[in-house]
């Protein structure tokens, strides 16, 4: 794909026009040679408007991909000790939404040790198959054998549609699986749609999140993206109707590069995804000192306490603790959201939770546009009484 100069068609009265059109100053002309230089933007102004043939602009033929031959909706099932993490639980429920588009079958691919238990349950959440790579040398993570058995996979059953987790393991494992199958890999989508020609629709914010991108590979095969955790809803459990199937796994496929010597497992930490009720802080709250107002009505709440960007930024709260984009994605019952104005970034990662109340003194805040309750006040007014009626219910 590019620009083509005909030769024969230059000469210094058309490369004279050619060069006063394009607004880059990327044409040159030097010794009866006409060139186009890097700062060419693809324009096309000088095919549109210059001397007609001088310079034409050409296309690849796309390669034609038989769509036939890719068949399923699959989900890579991370899994630590035979527990299956719950993002692969609400992929499987959107890949059940996406296969009833096309009628393909829900699959799963499951790579680990000892993983009987964990197969039989994800059948239960309604998977056709689940393909299972069992072997003593994927008791640990390691990333090479774990890609040789992912890529086996693709190969060999073909799946149009691969959905991973977008945790430490699925961010590690997916791109460079997708590279080795020569596939694209949309990361952190926040919505997933499916065409009926099988094209996945890969949608997520670009620009900042200024924008919604909607990706398409209508030309390869397989499809890939990575989801992060509490973006989607985890199917409920019913009669295990699919079937198991265990994936050879030979000396190639187990060889790594890496040994793990020693596996030391680290304290569980609070992780906000997991909250129920979150009270959230943002650029409305003065000082540091003044987080005891929202500290005293998480308390109150049993709730865990969260922030934006800003806050992380200023050295108040632990990154662990930002909601958003480039934080936590959440799915509380409740967040009450204090003096935050609701960013298109930070929106992204809570709007999905079943009651949204947002406290701000702004009328015109983004957050009224999607809380279920808005309180517009001053917080500083408004939480005291709040706490105050909270404890009256509660007889706190």
């Amino acid at each position: 794909m590019g620009l083509i100069i005909h030769k024969e068609k230059i000469n210094e009265e058309t490369a004279g026009k050619l060069i006063d059109i394009c607004p880059f100053s990327a044409i040159g002309y030097k010794d009866g040679e006409l060139s186009i230089g890097q700062s060419c933007k693809m324009c096309k102004l000088c095919v549109k408007k210059g001397p007609e043939g001088a310079i034409t602009f050409e296309e690849e033929e796309k390669p034609v991909c038989d769509k036939s031959l890719w068949q399923g909706v699959a989900v890579f099932a991370e899994q630590r000790g035979g527990k299956i993490h719950p993002v692969s639980l609400e992929l499987v429920g959107k890949a059940r939404e996406l296969a009833k588009v096309t009628g393909h079958p829900v699959l799963v691919v499951l790579i680990g040790y000892k993983l009987e238990t964990a197969a039989k349950e994800l059948l239960e959440y309604g998977v056709d198959k689940v393909y299972v790579y069992d072997d003593e040398a994927f008791s640990d993570f390691v990333i090479s054998p774990y890609a040789n058995a992912f890529t086996d996979f693709i190969e060999k059953i073909k799946p149009s549609s691969i959905l991973v987790g977008a945790t430490s393991l699925g961010r590690s494992i997916a791109p460079k699986v997708a590279a080795r199958v020569h596939a694209g890999l949309t990361a952190d989508c926040t919505m997933l749609e499916m065409k009926k020609n099988t094209d996945l629709v890969q949608i997520r914010p670009a620009f900042g999140g200024n924008i919604m991108a909607q990706i398409i590979t209508p030309n390869t095969r397989p499809q890939f993206c990575t989801v992060r955790y509490k973006i989607f809803s985890a199917p409920k459990k019913s009669e295990a109707t699919g079937e198991i199937i265990d994936m050879p796994v030979d000396e190639n496929m187990i060889k790594g590069y890496t040994t793990v010597l020693k596996t030391v497992n680290k304290p569980e930490e609070i992780d906000i995804s997991d909250a129920e009720i979150i009270v959230a802080v943002g650029r409305g709250i003065r000082t540091k000192d003044d987080l005891a107002l929202a500290e005293q009505l998480a308390d109150t709440l049993h709730a865990q306490l969260a922030c934006t960007r800003p806050l992380v930024e200023n050295g108040w709260f632990d990154a662990k603790r930002q909601i958003g984009l480039s934080g936590r994605t959440v799915k509380p019952k409740l967040i009450i959201t204090l003096g935050i104005s609701g960013s298109v970034q930070f929106a992204a990662g809570m709007r999905n939770s079943d009651l949204i109340i947002a406290v701000n003194k702004d009328r015109k805040a983004p957050i009224f546009e999607f809380a279920n309750y808005g309180f517009v006040g001053d917080l500083y007014e408004i939480v005291p009484a709040l706490l105050k009626k909270v404890e009256e219910l509660y007889n706190v």
